[in-house]
């Protein structure tokens, strides 16, 4: 047998496989389970978080936690499908109050002809940002075309009011502790998100709208991006334009280093601001309000994006160099991210040396090593296996057991210095139930310190901390269902006594839509106004 036919057989044998392994996970997540397979995953659920969640029972005690789940298989008496299995399940496990931890349903898998059909189409209804007010889903940020429905009001969703939706994904999701006000902004930002998890795939959807006055119907469909022949005509005419530029307009050696540079530059600025290239937007701004540069709005998005160190630099440069008095943190809709970044932030907005965060609480020696190999893709995990001795040894080195209680130290323990050019003027800071995460560990921070005056909205994180930073995934045996689990509780050093809730303002401010309609940013609006009161 020659090589070349080998090849081909191991190709065709690869593709076989690869199908039938897509038609039997499909149909896996598509049948209905029996009621002792059902069981199985729910005692595998329970045990997963009693062996890795460090604050399992927290804020639900462990007898009621017990008799939640006992319940769940009990009322489990006849063969369900994973999603509707996933419903019932979320509803229990929420009760860990702890908004990291989530559950995910099974997918449907393609083939690689099936992906490659799917890369040629584009669905305009990511396009669509979504908010939740005065129970009315809205339409925020639309991009493109659709930017003409930006504040229109949601009516129904095929058949489905978004009210009825929405109290029910309530019922699955978990805020941290018994705070409240996460649910109603967490289900219009991820209104879309939550829908897919409720449905599984779809290739259109119609929203019924009212816009002013009007009511309409709008359809959106999952579409070709361009034909073949359409783009191997574009090509050709772009290979014609270009060969006529060549001819007509050679770019000097000075010109091209220029656009070189130019490139470089928008790149570094793109790292610094932190450009989002899905919504278009920067996860950090500086901008000055009111009639000079006294007053300065730094509003950040998410603590993942970019640079960061680079742009606070700057920004604390800029705000010495005009003597600026007043800054307002806007941390409304920022759902949180590195730790590392809110404590280069926070340097900058104290004049004592301080630590971040207490040292986190862990169930494992290895919680890094746990989140790498069950996150990764089979040919890496096989890496992160291989090379686990080092990284278990640099790990056992960062725990130290207290009193029963094994710690795991993060870098935002460590105590820190503050920066020569930290900010001592006035801080407002802008929060609202999506103020989660690492920005309200920052936020808590803040407050504790008395460092800020807060305005808005009692923050979704909670004030003493939450599980999150690293995650074990487990897949159950039976539903394929997917279940993510925090590994280390993270908490800020100040504390308060009063646990399970947020940190609450010290003006709260709610938004409404006619504010949305008519541009206003009320929040925003009482702060500018107690400046010129207290001039």
């Amino acid at each position: 047998m020659s090589k070349i036919t080998l090849l081909f057989l191991c190709t065709i044998l690869l593709l076989l496989t690869s199908c039938a392994s897509v038609e039997k996970h499909n149909m896996q997540v598509t049948k209905l389970h029996s009621v002792e397979d059902l069981h199985e995953d729910i005692d595998k659920v329970y045990d997963q978080l009693q062996r890795h969640h460090p604050h399992l029972y927290q804020f639900t005690s462990k007898d009621v936690l017990d008799f939640k789940f006992d319940s769940l298989k009990s009322a489990i008496d006849e063969p369900m499908d994973s999603r509707t299995f996933y419903k019932q399940l979320a509803a229990v496990t929420k009760y860990v109050g702890q908004g990291h931890m989530s559950l995910s349903p099974p997918s449907i898998k393609f083939t690689k002809k099936e992906r490659q059909a799917l890369n040629k189409t584009k669905f305009d209804i990511n396009n669509l940002n979504f908010e939740y007010l005065d129970e009315k889903l809205i339409i925020v940020n639309a991009r493109g075309n659709d930017s003409v429905y930006n504040n229109a009001e949601v009516l129904k969703i095929e058949d489905e009011t978004p009210q009825d939706l929405i109290n029910n994904y309530k019922k699955i999701i978990a805020s941290d502790g018994y705070n409240t006000t996460f649910y109603n902004r967490y289900t219009g930002t991820r209104f879309m998100s939550l829908y897919s998890k409720d449905k599984g795939r779809f290739d259109s959807l119609t929203f019924t709208l009212r816009n002013m006055d009007s009511t309409f119907v709008k359809m959106y469909k999952r579409v070709l991006i361009k034909d073949t022949t359409t783009l191997k005509q574009d090509a050709i005419k772009s290979d014609s334009l270009t060969n006529i530029n060549k001819r007509t307009s050679r770019l000097t050696k000075a010109e091209r280093k220029a656009k070189k540079l130019e490139s470089k530059a928008k790149r570094k600025n793109n790292q610094k601001y932190g450009y989002d290239y899905v919504k278009d937007e920067y996860a950090r701004n500086l901008d000055f309000v009111g009639k000079d540069s006294a007053s300065a709005l730094l509003k950040i998005r998410g603590f993942s994006y970019g640079n960061y160190e680079d742009f606070y630099d700057e920004t604390f440069k800029t705000l010495d160099s005009l003597k600026t008095e007043t800054l307002i943190i806007d941390l409304r809709n920022n759902f949180g991210g590195s730790l590392d970044q809110i404590t280069y932030l926070y340097s900058y907005l104290t004049d004592e040396n301080f630590n971040m965060i207490n040292p986190s609480e862990v169930n494992s020696r290895t919680p890094f090593l746990k989140s790498m190999i069950s996150n990764s893709p089979n040919m890496i995990k096989g890496a992160f296996v291989l090379v686990s001795p080092i990284i278990a040894t640099l790990e056992v080195l960062k725990t130290e057991k207290k009193e029963g209680v094994l710690y795991y130290k993060l870098k935002s323990s460590k105590e820190k210095e503050a920066k020569p050019l930290n900010f001592k003027g006035k801080i407002y800071v802008l929060i609202n139930g999506n103020s989660f995460s690492a920005s309200a560990v920052l936020s808590a921070k803040l407050h504790g310190k008395k460092r800020a005056i807060f305005v808005g909205e009692e923050t979704g994180g909670a004030y003493n901390g939450t599980v999150a930073g690293m995650y074990k995934y487990y897949n159950l045996p039976n539903t394929k269902m997917q279940i993510r689990i925090p590994l280390v509780y993270i908490g800020p050093n100040n504390q308060t006594e009063i646990d399970g809730y947020g940190v609450k303002p010290d003006v709260e401010i709610l938004p409404t839509y006619e504010d949305r309609l008519h541009n206003v940013d009320p929040e925003l609006e009482w702060v500018l106004k107690d400046l010129e009161q207290n001039k």
